[in-house]
């Protein structure tokens, strides 16, 4: 590898270097240990964009029905928005899928959380294990209604 481009001082550079040497076939001078390094942080930060997004989508699914004089067209819009991001970021990286129940699992405190923060309510208002389904968590349509 070029010593002059650092994999520490200059990723930008040190991955557009990497890059022209994989489509100039020159295996030998590719910083292997990085670039190993790099495609597991992409794999992790894909899964973490899944727990993310799903705390912000339950968590709003919790508002919604919990909280039901709130509803608003914010509310309304930010579930929209985080299940056409999910729904993308599954699309895109079709092996997150069967990692989604382990996501929602981890996700679910983290959205009792900003529900809670959100509207008040104790933590203990809300159920213990999230009360909807992977299908209800991402379908377009499903809005839950108060108990």
């Amino acid at each position: 590898m070029n010593k002059a481009i650092d994999y520490e001082t200059d990723f930008y550079a040190w991955a557009s270097y990497n890059a022209q040497l994989l489509r100039e076939g020159k295996f030998s001078e590719l910083d292997i240990e990085h670039i190993a390094e790099e495609l597991e942080s992409m794999g992790k930060n894909n899964k973490r964009e899944l727990i993310s997004r799903l705390k912000i989508l339950i968590g709003h699914l919790l508002k919604w029905q919990y909280q039901p004089g709130g509803r608003s067209t914010s509310w309304r819009g930010s579930i929209v928005e985080q299940r056409l991001q999910l729904n993308d970021l599954i699309e895109y990286s079709p092996s997150l899928k069967p990692q989604l129940l382990e996501a929602i699992t981890q996700a679910y405190p983290h959205a009792v959380e900003l529900a809670s923060d959100d509207t008040g309510f104790l933590e203990s208002v809300f159920p213990e294990i999230c009360p909807y389904s992977q299908e209800q968590i991402l379908t377009k349509g499903f809005f839950p209604e108060p108990d």
